[in-house]
């Protein structure tokens, strides 16, 4: 970690930069893709399967059987985790549900504003080098609140052509109604346009590379929705005397270890501080799986 003290106005600028993302590049890749999905569906999924997951896609479906035996393998101290973790979250939206009340502005003239779910909604869930079961609980807890009817996941298998039981798990907890092993811009197109195997669905959530942002960027200028471009992760965290350093240093980590280019900060008036946080970040990056790349971002 560096640590920057006193940083005048021109040096806090270039601290707080933002990765920029190299779109031009990739924008001729992504564009083919998109339009060879739609024009060809299921075989132009399993063709990109192939190329740059290595993974022979017979079915693009899971099945049921898929799903209850992945889901089985998961040890019962992290199912009970992801359960707290969906309890949380759904606590957390439900407050948010209210009835309207009717305003009656003049005689005759009745005014109210009203909440109507999203039909279809389509969520993406990377799974290049992590099985991000957090964004699953996080997007389809509350799109089953909202009361969306159809909550369809797509996210790419591993080697084995087959999907992490977190994943699993957490979609069954959160009532997703189906999932399809695909991913990267391919699955965006998926979603957006419609296959023999993914529905078209009305709007798309979910992170993901630079290929899938993009990807989300050129579907919603033909009319799809999406929920927004998400760029590198990024976190400030503002701590003082009172602060648990253990926490701090896991607040750092969990998004330092999302890739290279994350953005972490800790901003404190305290100088005994830095000394501690730095302590525990060391500590807890040692016990990362994840740790070379937590290490480049920090």
């Amino acid at each position: 970690m560096n640590t920057v003290r006193y940083p005048n106005a021109k040096t806090r600028a270039a601290l707080l930069q933002r990765p920029a993302m190299e779109a031009d590049t990739a924008h001729k890749t992504v564009a083919d893709i998109l339009a060879a999905v739609q024009q060809n569906g299921d075989a132009a999924l399993r063709k990109y399967a192939l190329q740059f997951d290595k993974v022979k896609q017979d079915r693009l479906t899971l099945t049921a059987k898929e799903w209850k035996e992945a889901v089985s393998q998961l040890p019962k101290d992290l199912k009970e985790a992801i359960r707290q973790a969906q309890q949380n979250i759904a606590r957390f939206h439900r407050a948010q549900q209210r009835s309207e009340k009717k305003i009656t502005t003049t005689p005759g003239v009745v005014c109210w504003r009203e909440s109507r779910a999203i039909e279809k909604v389509g969520l993406y869930i990377p799974g290049g080098t992590a099985p991000l079961f957090s964004t699953v609980l996080m997007l389809a807890t509350p799109a089953k609140i909202a009361g969306c009817q159809q909550v369809v996941l797509c996210t790419p298998p591993g080697k084995d052509g087959k999907i992490h039981p977190a994943i699993l798990f957490a979609a069954q907890l959160c009532g997703v109604t189906a999932v399809y092993k695909t991913g990267g811009a391919q699955a965006i197109a998926a979603m957006a346009y419609g296959t023999q195997s993914v529905p078209k669905v009305d709007k798309i959530f979910g992170p993901g590379n630079r290929f899938v942002t993009l990807a989300k960027q050129l579907v919603q200028q033909q009319g799809v929705a999406i929920d927004m471009p998400a760029g590198p992760s990024e976190v400030l965290v503002v701590a003082d005397e009172t602060c648990v350093p253990a926490f701090v240093a896991a607040d750092l980590l969990s998004q330092a270890e999302h890739g290279p280019d994350s953005q972490v900060l800790l901003v404190t008036w305290k100088e005994a501080l830095l000394q501690k946080v730095r302590e525990q970040v060391q500590q807890q990056l040692k016990t990362l799986p994840r740790q070379a790349i937590a290490s480049a971002a920090l």
